[in-house]
């Protein structure tokens, strides 16, 4: 017979400390699961591996990785034999526009030699028949060279060229960076000729009545000829009174703004001696002269 606990109930064993850890315990006793054990088991027991058995399939696969290694040195070869010919294409290409461009500065230097002469015979001719108020007309229209006192003006773009904000530039809805627009190169001129100037240039480039300041992406062209930064302004004036005539005027005042909430660097100097190119061309379409006695019309 069965021994009973002297308070007639079965005797039982104590409970195990760790009794309501089994689900732990069992996944740190049995890491694997029985299912993948078994398959392991099974697997080595037939020796399978993941590399083919037959000797075809083992010439197919040693084909494929022969194949591979062959395109990609074939590639590899390609590229390096192309590196050079590319290299040679864009030199031969950098040569040509350097040559292109000699030739349009030889050919410039050739229009204002001939212009320069038929001035001078012009000049003569009329002198000759006692009349020389066509010179002072080609002075003003940036027909010919002039030289006098007058100011220079230097405008760059901000040195860190991403200040943005509202202000006297924004529009469009685009952001600013710190360029110098053509529009602001426009009211920089005009403030110029306001003040006083009778001869303007930017960057070389002689300014005239048909002259257009106008953008292209980023670069500003003058005359259709892209200048870049920093834009230097000479203007043929009465020296002193000029700049201080421009500084007070409201595009000077314009000026200072951009300087001051953009970084537009800016300075203005007096000069006892300027030197200006003629316009590279005057061209006249439309407009005819007016015969002497005729008056104006309405």
């Amino acid at each position: 017979m069965s021994q009973q606990h002297p308070g007639g109930t079965k005797a039982s064993r104590p409970a195990r400390l760790d009794a309501s850890m089994s689900l732990l315990t069992n996944a740190m006793h049995h890491s694997l699961d029985d299912g993948y054990a078994q398959a392991a088991a099974r697997r080595g027991a037939e020796g399978r591996s993941g590399l083919p058995r037959s000797t075809r399939a083992k010439l197919g696969l040693a084909g494929g990785l022969l194949l591979a290694g062959l395109v990609v040195t074939v590639g590899a070869a390609q590229a390096r034999s192309a590196a050079p010919e590319l290299a040679k294409e864009r030199e031969e290409l950098v040569e040509r526009i350097d040559q292109g461009s000699d030739r349009a500065d030889a050919l410039q230097k050739s229009v204002d030699g001939l212009r320069s002469d038929v001035e001078t015979k012009q000049r003569r001719a009329l002198e000759k028949h006692g009349g020389d108020t066509s010179y002072e007309a080609a002075l003003l229209s940036g027909a010919v060279p002039v030289k006098g006192p007058g100011v220079k003006l230097v405008v760059d773009d901000a040195k860190d060229a991403k200040s943005e904000g509202g202000g006297p530039r924004e529009s469009g809805g685009f952001a600013d960076t710190g360029r110098v627009r053509d529009r602001d190169l426009q009211r920089v001129v005009n403030g110029l000729w306001e003040s006083g100037a009778e001869a303007v240039s930017v960057n070389g480039q002689r300014l005239t009545s048909l002259s257009a300041i106008r953008a292209a992406g980023d670069a500003i062209l003058v005359d259709n000829k892209p200048l870049v930064p920093p834009y230097t302004l000479l203007a043929v004036g009465p020296g002193q009174e000029l700049s201080t005539d421009f500084q007070d005027s409201a595009d000077g005042q314009y000026l200072h703004v951009l300087q001051e909430n953009y970084g537009v660097r800016t300075s203005i100097s007096t000069q006892d001696a300027l030197r200006l190119p003629a316009a590279p061309s005057l061209t006249v379409r439309t407009a005819q002269p007016v015969k002497t006695g005729e008056g104006s019309t309405s």
